[in-house]
């Protein structure tokens, strides 16, 4: 599988379910926003936050790796080769998928240590 770890550095933060969307979450190239009745997370690179603003429940310091390429639906077992594998090397992460492809969020501490891992599994990277 081809993947790519984007450039910027990403952040989680955590509202209460009613909250509004703020206008910063829509600002960049990669964000995600999923809302439920328990609350509305947002995902987005971390120079797109307020700085006026003070987060009570947040994350920061997470890369992103892209799994490159388009993922057909009839795929199956794509997110879960590569979480397995950080998963035996205990490297925790932060999963979102769309209609196109998966991503992976892994703290800048593990991220050297999971591309390793995973070029080790014939995983290959591009644009690094």
């Amino acid at each position: 599988m081809k993947l790519k770890i984007l450039d910027s550095t990403f952040s989680v933060v955590k509202f209460s379910p009613n909250e509004t969307i703020p206008l910063w979450a829509l600002r960049s190239d990669v964000f995600s926003i999923t809302r439920t009745d328990e609350e509305l997370s947002i995902v987005c690179p971390s120079e797109s936050l307020s700085k006026y603003e003070v987060y009570k429940d947040i994350e920061n310091d997470w890369k992103c790796i892209k799994v490159e390429g388009i993922l057909d639906f009839s795929l199956t077992g794509i997110l879960s080769s590569l979480a397995n594998t950080l998963a035996e090397n205990k490297i925790s992460i932060f999963a979102i998928s769309t209609f196109n492809t998966d991503y992976l969020l892994i703290k800048s501490h593990s991220i050297e240590k999971a591309k390793a891992v995973l070029e080790n599994e014939g995983h290959a990277f591009s644009g690094i």
